[in-house]
């Protein structure tokens, strides 16, 4: 893991087009403004972990509804 400091108006670059800037610091938050293309997604760490576990149970599911369908038909 990188740890760096960085002050309000401070940023850091990923790649060659992705910008984290410091907008605002106030006791233990932080604001932070992201550059990013439109194609790359952004989510705090909390709903992406819900995107993913959505996912997952979308795919249970298909997969069981699949298991069925063959049991059905025989196959």
């Amino acid at each position: 893991m990188l740890v760096l400091s960085r002050k309000k108006g401070e940023s850091i670059i990923i790649s060659d087009d992705i910008e984290i800037i410091v907008l605002e610091s106030e006791g233990d938050t932080v604001k932070l403004g992201i550059k990013a293309p439109k194609d790359v997604e952004i989510h705090r760490k909390e709903i992406y972990l819900a995107i993913q576990e959505s996912n997952k149970e979308a795919y249970n599911d298909r997969m069981a509804l699949i298991r069925k369908l063959s049991d059905w038909k025989g196959i």
